[in-house]
């Protein structure tokens, strides 16, 4: 029965490598014919005879390159069929040399120097190690299972890093680490790589773009892949179980100290195509470049030149298709060179976002400063990160241009990632803009007789973005360009949203309300009628920061809103999801309350001609959108995006409580809930969702610093306010618990998560 290969069940089971040798040739030959296994059992049989820690390999090769094509073959037809399924049946070639023990031969050859404690020790060539590489790239992507196996031996993961230092070897090594650690279920740590700083900086600059796209994998945090396991409830119970630094975070720490790597990655991300290696050594590079970029581009690229090339000698004459050929030759290279330079940038500026949101992050941003990367991110805007496509602008297989994935997309989704990190709450931001533009803000500060802010005034001149425009300017430019259906809008605004985020700027706002970004807003919203959620409630937020106090923005809000019938839109826009506006209802909610409290004739004017503040001004409007902010949530579906909700209705009776109509506003809370013929369901509900902000908020110095800072209302009295509405005291007139009757009180209900 062993020796028909067949278990119990009637299948195919793996065969240790050293049975094989056991197994007779003559047996292996007759099965080879009815099995069809393309003679590979036979030169696995082979391989192992001439690998024994004796030998000196000198045959294996020759072994290796018969059983090679038989595996690239299918790797190949895999990779071109957009990686589907594998299956055994598919690709039988791969199953066969893994059921025979192939996968753990190649290991065990790779491994053996270093196994052997003999003083001299044996050498494999870098052609061996290659072709062994190749195999088990090969095996991984179509075979099922074999991936995982691998990452599973720590010993061998850790030794594949070792083989990194060698460029012969160096493309097929790091794509099999990728491979192997994209399955891996514990995340390795850098540290226990041998000589990791010695093997970085061993790299040349293509080698450590590479590299990156290994390193994107050790510092991001796993994904659970589960929605319910992103509640704050979850991520609450989880950071209580992990107190310290996560394994990402470590190896974030590790990077950071290794010397000169922030340096090189930011003059990889900014350095020029013109400056890259030349076309020869490029060229060169081709030959196995489809194997690690995990798509088929260079070849769908190469084939389709050829097939270009065949088109133009078939239909032109001798003379012109010689000019036409001689034409195409001499642009490929340039045009893969930047699809080339790219998918290196692309890699290179995903780890420094992730680095900027890490626990280092002021450590990241002093230098990536200091290394001029937003000058030369700015310096490259036009020429490649916002290039026009030209109509031979590769793409990946299967895609087009305008598809997510293309390198060109995925580009300037990562820059725009990039930008949003850097801006986010810290004061590099105005490294964003050139000299003029600074002089700008502080002219604007000037004329409205407001202090200058400190951080544009301590911003070091010689780091900032140099040219005719800022990289933020740049962005506003292509921004009111974007089609109405653009992938690219939400992240747009999320990157100028990022700008503004923190304490409000009314230098910063008039900046760009100069340059008419409110109007493209309110285009997008109400004009061209948006129907993406993500994209109408990146615009929401962004609107509520570039207005939040400040009556120009009003002014010029109700100048462009200058019918019922387009308010109407506006409003309808608003409550189709409060999840997505509440951010700007808060923005009017604040405005309107420091408003009303201003004694100046243009402000006066404003507050009696617009029509959105009126609205907001009416108390039946400001009760409705606070009874749906706390219906809308509860404590066991709170994310990190719909929190915003009940920090909204919080702010909203803040300011009751300022003007002492606290207890109104809750009288009325309860009023509503008898018209909806269910008592105590929204008091219940609010008074579970107060309890959780204290445990949420109250160990949180940077949320509770935003709030401040995006509010203008000191912590203190947010945690006061929560505190008299979650009063025991049922005599109190500012407590929940004052207005839920006996017979439907629920509020001790227990909602940690276990």
């Amino acid at each position: 029965k062993f020796f028909d290969f067949e278990g119990a069940g009637g299948k195919l089971e793996k065969v240790c490598t050293n049975v094989i040798a056991n197994i007779t040739e003559a047996l292996l030959k007759e099965r080879d014919k009815q099995a069809k296994w393309n003679g590979i059992p036979l030169l696995l049989q082979k391989l192992y005879e001439h690998s024994h820690p004796n030998s000196d390999f000198s045959q294996c090769q020759s072994i290796l390159k018969e059983i090679s094509p038989l595996l690239s073959m299918e790797a190949m037809a895999f990779v071109t069929e957009d990686r589907k399924a594998a299956q055994e049946s598919t690709f039988p070639n791969t199953y066969t040399f893994d059921l025979f023990g192939g996968v753990d031969l190649l290991v065990e050859i790779l491994m053996r120097p270093t196994l052997i404690t003999q003083k001299k020790k044996q050498k494999i060539s870098d052609d061996l190690i290659k072709d062994c590489l190749s195999i088990l790239y090969n095996t991984c992507i179509c075979t099922e299972g074999v991936t995982r196996r691998l990452a599973e031996r720590n010993d061998f993961v850790l030794f594949l890093f070792t083989l990194m230092t060698n460029k012969k070897t160096f493309l097929q090594t790091a794509t099999l680490i990728e491979d192997i650690l994209g399955v891996k279920k514990e995340m390795i740590q850098l540290d226990d790589i041998p000589n990791l700083a010695s093997l970085v900086s061993s790299f040349d600059q293509q080698q450590l773009a590479n590299f990156c796209r290994i390193l994107a994998v050790t510092i991001s945090e796993l994904d659970t892949g589960s929605d319910d396991k992103h509640t704050l409830l979850a991520k609450n119970a989880q950071q209580k179980k992990n107190l310290g630094p996560s394994r990402a975070e470590i190896n974030q720490a590790t990077l950071l100290n290794i010397p000169g790597f922030i340096e090189r990655l930011c003059k990889l991300a900014t350095r020029k195509v013109s400056e890259t290696t030349g076309t020869s050594s490029f060229l060169q590079e081709l030959e196995e470049w489809y194997t690690w970029l995990d798509n088929a581009l260079v070849l769908d690229a190469l084939m389709r030149v050829a097939n270009e090339e065949a088109e133009q000698s078939s239909t032109e004459s001798s003379d012109e298709s010689g000019l036409a050929n001689t034409s195409t030759r001499t642009q490929l290279p340039q045009s893969m060179k930047i699809m080339h330079e790219i998918m290196y940038k692309l890699e290179v500026l995903y780890v420094l976002c992730v680095l900027l949101m890490g626990r280092q992050r002021n450590q990241v941003h002093k230098m990536i400063a200091e290394f001029k990367l937003i000058p030369g991110l700015n310096n490259l805007f036009d020429k490649l990160i916002w290039r026009k496509h030209s109509a031979s602008a590769l793409v990946l297989h299967g895609h087009n241009q305008n598809c997510d994935c293309s390198p060109d997309i995925t580009l300037k989704i990562q820059f725009l990632r990039l930008l949003q990190s850097f801006s986010d709450h810290h004061e590099n931001k105005y490294l964003l803009l050139n000299s003029q533009e600074l002089n700008e803000l502080s002219a604007i500060s000037h004329k409205a007789n407001i202090p200058e802010v400190d951080a544009v005034v301590n911003t070091d001149r010689s780091l900032v973005c140099d040219g005719k425009r800022g990289l933020l300017t740049r962005l506003l430019q292509v921004m009111k360009k974007e089609p109405a259906e653009s992938s690219f809008r939400f992240w747009q605004a999320r990157a100028v949203e990022s700008f503004l985020r923190g304490t409000t700027s009314y230098a910063d706002q008039m900046f760009l309300l100069k340059r008419g970004l409110l109007e493209h807003i309110l285009y997008c919203i109400v004009d061209s009628e948006c129907k993406s959620r993500d994209v109408l409630q990146s615009y929401f937020d962004l609107l509520g920061e570039l207005m939040k106090f400040n009556i120009d923005a009003f002014k010029r809000f109700n100048k462009y809103i200058n019918t019922d019938e387009k308010f109407q839109i506006f409003l309808n826009q608003i409550n189709s999801s409060l999840v997505d506006s509440n951010m700007l209802v808060r923005c009017i909610t604040l405005s309107l309350d420091r408003f009303e409290n201003q004694s100046d004739a243009k402000v006066a004017e404003v507050l009696s001609e617009c029509r959105l503040l009126s609205y907001m001004s009416q108390m039946s409007m400001r009760m409705s959108f606070l009874f749906r902010l706390i219906n809308i949530i509860h404590v066991q579906t709170l994310t990190q995006e719909n929190v915003s909700c009940l920090n909204t209705s919080l702010v909203i009776l803040m300011l009751a409580r300022r003007k002492e109509k606290l207890p109104f506003y809750l009288r009325t809370l309860q009023q509503m809930e008898y018209t909806e013929k269910y008592p105590g369901f929204i008091l219940n509900n609010f008074h579970s969702l107060l309890r959780f902000w204290q445990q949420h908020y109250l160990n949180k110095d940077k949320d509770s610093t935003c709030l401040e800072n995006s509010s203008c209302i000191s912590f203190t009295y947010w945690k006061e306010t929560v505190s008299i509405l979650l009063s025991p005291d049922r005599t109190s007139p500012c407590a929940i618990v004052s207005y839920i009757d006996e017979a439907y009180m629920d509020i001790d209900r227990d909602f940690s998560e276990e």
